[in-house]
């Protein structure tokens, strides 16, 4: 596919979930420096909230979310776009070769965010995310390449993880979601974790991050800062 002048028009295969997808285009704004409307990143979101539960895909018990996936990828190739962003960590267990196969560069949320904690001198991260995603091991193959140790939840603060991730795609996690997320981060920190990493879209919009003593990663902001980069031409400056 043949480069278009000027900024390349991002697809951002989104609806999983609605509110992440709702977050991450926002952070897409704010992360653009843009004296205008023109200066922005052009954008088409494929919004479908219908994809099967990525997680219990890769947990085995769930459908396979891949032909979902694969019809979003086309529609948003059909539409011209160039660049993928998938504001969706577990997706990431399936989107890689579904964007090969359509021709679009895809940002890796897992990518960006390991750069960025090995660019920051991390030596350990707790990470927060999916029993799908901790089971695939995205983020821990990623950091170890690195160089950087992988805290994880035990059993039983993986079940309020996903307590509370559901509770957010429900419609919003309650005190108690929130203070697990908080106990659970702390937790990891004892463990050694020098930073957490929100390796969910939802948990970023419960995590109460000024409780946690180490900085907190949010992998859709730094998708964001990496989106703009890429589909604008401009190099990064800033790691974290």
């Amino acid at each position: 596919m043949s480069r278009s002048p000027g900024p390349r028009l991002v697809g951002v295969l989104g609806g999983m979930g609605p509110a992440a997808t709702v977050d991450f285009y926002g952070k897409l704004v704010e992360e653009t420096a843009a004296p205008c409307d023109q200066g922005h990143v052009p954008v088409v979101i494929w919004g479908d909230p219908r994809v099967p539960d990525r997680s219990l895909s890769l947990l085995g018990a769930g459908e396979d979310p891949t032909p979902h996936l694969r019809r979003g990828i086309a529609a948003l190739r059909e539409a011209g776009c160039e660049v993928l962003a998938v504001p969706c960590n577990t997706a990431h267990a399936f989107v890689p070769p579904l964007a090969e196969e359509a021709g679009l560069e895809l940002v890796s949320i897992v990518e960006v965010t390991a750069d960025a904690l090995a660019a920051d001198g991390a030596r350990a991260a707790g990470v927060l995310a999916t029993s799908g995603t901790l089971r695939a091991g995205l983020y821990g193959e990623a950091l170890r390449r690195r160089g950087v140790t992988v805290v994880e939840p035990d059993e039983a603060g993986q079940r309020r993880v996903m307590a509370a991730i559901t509770a957010v795609k429900g419609g919003g996690a309650g005190p108690g979601d929130r203070r697990a997320l908080v106990e659970v981060s702390l937790d990891l920190v004892g463990r050694g974790a020098e930073r957490i990493v929100t390796a969910c879209t939802e948990i970023v919009l419960a995590l109460e991050t000024a409780l946690v003593p180490v900085p907190v990663l949010d992998p859709a902001r730094l998708l964001a800062r990496r989106v703009a980069a890429v589909a604008l031409g401009r190099t990064l400056n800033r790691a974290v």
